[in-house]
């Protein structure tokens, strides 16, 4: 497994307030990575560490394998692309005049692809406007195909639909994985709204108090939402003998404990159960949102 980006005990203080608290993370090369976590989790604070723009108090990062603290990591910084918070773009420039200034920050003289990026996120027909006359959703674009300069293969990605009305949602969801399944870009995107983030991540960093509390898969989430009926029973073994029997789906909790992710008449179940001898103690359905899910990580709305 290829890691775009690996963090080992990160912290970030200043003066007392540890911004950043003994964090771990990992993106896997390929991934759109969705960082979880409300206000003042540290999520910004940990991107502009990320970008080099903070220093670490603390710990390491490594890039592509390379430590944040060797000479080489320079070279792999510039395979990464980001907008943190606000996309950094002149209003007064068009599309195409703001592009070919990054080219010039980055020292790139072939402007040969300058057109392509502003066909792929959809600018290439207002490539002469100014930026000041564009929408929210239009100015994101834009921020994004800056990042495109220099052609990363790592973009990180602050709130980029924050404000965006859903014309302009579904437009940057649309970019993100585009990129990703034609380009191969790894993303690392922020955000608070989940319902959007669950429609484009393949995995998930859960965030608070400075510390990533919970990384999980896509695959390993959506197991955990589905709505499902869960026993507590007293065999564990006969109970499994008879969900293998009726074909029920179902996964192994704990020794006494099974859930079960298909309808089922329970009334049904826990009469078939006692003839195996097999009590079924208590039931429960369960099911979450990934808000909800989120909230019980961290314990609460009001975890303080």
């Amino acid at each position: 497994m290829e890691y775009v980006l690996e963090i080992n005990n990160l912290e970030k203080k200043y003066k007392k307030f540890r911004a950043i608290d003994n964090l771990n993370m990992h993106i896997e090369k390929g991934s759109i990575y969705g960082l979880v976590g409300k206000n003042g989790a540290g999520k910004t604070t940990l991107i502009r560490v990320i970008c080099d723009l903070q220093k670490p108090t603390l710990g390491t990062y490594s890039i592509y394998g390379i430590l944040n603290n060797s000479k080489e990591i320079e070279i792999n910084r510039k395979r990464i692309g980001a907008i943190i918070e606000i996309p950094s773009i002149c209003l007064n420039m068009t599309a195409e005049e703001n592009l070919k200034e990054q080219y010039k920050i980055v020292g790139l003289t072939d402007e040969e692809s300058l057109y392509e990026i502003l066909k792929i996120v959809k600018l290439d027909n207002v490539k002469n406007k100014k930026a000041k006359y564009f929408s929210l959703g239009m100015k994101q674009r834009l921020g994004i195909a800056i990042t495109l300069v220099g052609n990363p293969d790592f973009i990180i990605l602050d709130e980029p639909i924050n404000g965006l009305d859903p014309e302009g949602i579904i437009e940057i969801r649309e970019l993100i994985l585009k990129l990703n399944k034609e380009k191969g870009i790894t993303f690392l995107i922020s955000s608070h709204y989940l319902d959007e983030l669950s429609k484009i991540a393949t995995y998930y960093g859960f965030m608070d108090k400075g510390r990533i509390v919970k990384e999980i898969s896509k695959k390993e989430l959506e197991q955990n939402l589905k709505s499902r009926i869960q026993l507590k029973v007293d065999n564990t073994k006969e109970c499994i003998k008879y969900l293998e029997e009726t074909h029920k789906s179902y996964q192994i909790i704990s020794d006494e404990i099974i859930d079960i992710y298909e309808k089922v008449n329970v009334t049904e179940i826990v009469s078939a159960l006692s003839k195996r001898n097999c009590i079924v103690n208590s039931f429960q359905e369960k099911g979450e949102t990934l808000e909800s899910y989120y909230l019980n990580l961290i314990g609460g709305v009001d975890n303080d």
